[in-house]
C-alpha cells in the first residue's frame, strides 16, 4: 500500500506584540497569502488529505483554516498539542496512530525540518529544503502498511514547494 504524507510548516507569523505568549502568535498578512497559495496548490495537484494532525499554537490553526477551505472536502482534524515545538519522534508517534492513506501534517520547526531530513530518502537539491522556511510544504510517498510502519529515510519525495515559487 501507498502512503501520503504532507509536511507543512507553519505560514509566517507576526512578532508584533512582543508580550503575546509564542503559542498565542497569529498569522501575518504574507503568512495568510502563503497558507492560501499552498492550500491552492495542494488541490490543484491532487494532494487532498483524509486526516489533518495540527498543532494547537495559533499559527498552525491559521495555517490550516488558509489550506483547508481550497481542498474541497471534509478532512478529519487531529489537535494535538504534542505537536507543539516537538521532536521528530513525537510528530512519527502522532502519525503513527493515523489510519487514512494520505495525511497533512502541520508543525513547527525545528522538528518539522528534521522530520522531512530523517524521512525523504532522495531529498530535493534546494537550499530551502535544508532549513525548511515557514509554509514549506513537502509530499512524501511510503510503501508501508501502516504508519506505524514507515521507516527513516523511507519516503520518496513527490514534491517540494515554498510559497514563493507560487504567485496568485
Amino acid at each position: 500500500m501507498t502512503l501520503r504524507l504532507i509536511l507543512t510548516r507553519h505560514a509566517k507569523s507576526s512578532w508584533g506584540d512582543p508580550e503575546q505568549p509564542d503559542h498565542a502568535r497569529p498569522l501575518n498578512d504574507r503568512g495568510r497569502r502563503s497558507a492560501d497559495r499552498i492550500g491552492r496548490w495542494l488541490a490543484e495537484n491532487g494532494h487532498a488529505p483524509k486526516v489533518a494532525c495540527l498543532s494547537t499554537a495559533l499559527r498552525a490553526v491559521e495555517t490550516w483554516e488558509g489550506i483547508a477551505p481550497r481542498l474541497g472536502g471534509k478532512v478529519d482534524e487531529v489537535w494535538d498539542k504534542a505537536l507543539y515545538h516537538s521532536s521528530p519522534e513525537t510528530m512519527l508517534s502522532v502519525l503513527g496512530h493515523q489510519a487514512p492513506e494520505t495525511v497533512i501534517l502541520i508543525a513547527h520547526n525545528p522538528g518539522m525540518g528534521s522530520l522531512a531530513q530523517l524521512l525523504a530518502e532522495d531529498p530535493p537539491q534546494r537550499a530551502e529544503f535544508d532549513y525548511f522556511p515557514t509554509c514549506a510544504t513537502l509530499i512524501l510517498d511510503f510503501d508501508a502498511e501502516s504508519w506505524a510502519g514507515i521507516e527513516p529515510l523511507g519516503g520518496r519525495v513527490v514534491d517540494f514547494i515554498v510559497p514563493r515559487d507560487l504567485t496568485d
